[in-house]
């Protein structure tokens, strides 16, 4: 399990490395590897904090984590605001995030349509300061799935980035 999260972690680094620069102290001018425009880089982008499995069935999935893989699994929170409810299995630093629709709208529910047995949603990536992280995002084109962040599962700010954008991944970014 740890060598499938170091691959996911470096993935997820790979792919938001060939949107932005390599990460830099605070404040320092770098040239941007794709517009070759200088730009003062005031965030840095964190840890790996979660992959996300879309599943039919929290409880069955949440059970084999906890049974069979022997982790330890967090109880059941809704997120209506988000249309999710949510099980986190914790794994050292990182979690694995389990995921169920709540309600007709969530908008994880086109995804378990599309893939009757579930799988990979999107990773979630901390960062050092959201904000600046999204002015950056929004200067080299990448898109943004919602205007502002919103709180995210963990009570911090997050934003998600379209999968079109980043290699056809869907990235959570969140507030370290």
């Amino acid at each position: 399990m740890f060598y499938f999260l170091r691959h996911i972690q470096r993935s997820a680094v790979r792919i938001l490395n060939s949107h932005t620069v390599e990460p830099v102290k605070c404040l320092q001018q770098v040239k941007h590897v794709h517009t070759g425009q200088n730009c003062m880089k005031t965030w840095n982008l964190g840890k790996l904090n979660h992959v996300a499995l879309v599943t039919p069935d929290l409880d069955k999935s949440a059970a084999l984590y906890r049974d069979v893989l022997k982790g330890k699994v967090s109880s059941k929170q809704a997120l209506p605001e988000h249309g999710v409810t949510v099980v986190f299995v914790q794994l050292g630093e990182a979690k694995i995030e389990l995921l169920q629709p709540l309600g007709e709208n969530s908008p994880v529910q086109s995804f378990l349509n599309k893939n009757k047995s579930g799988g990979m949603h999107h990773i979630c990536i901390e960062v050092d300061d959201i904000q600046e992280a999204i002015k950056d995002f929004k200067k080299n084109k990448i898109r943004i799935l919602s205007e502002e962040p919103k709180i995210g599962a963990h009570g911090k700010p997050v934003v998600f980035l379209h999968p079109k954008d980043c290699d056809g991944v869907l990235i959570e970014i969140e507030q370290a």
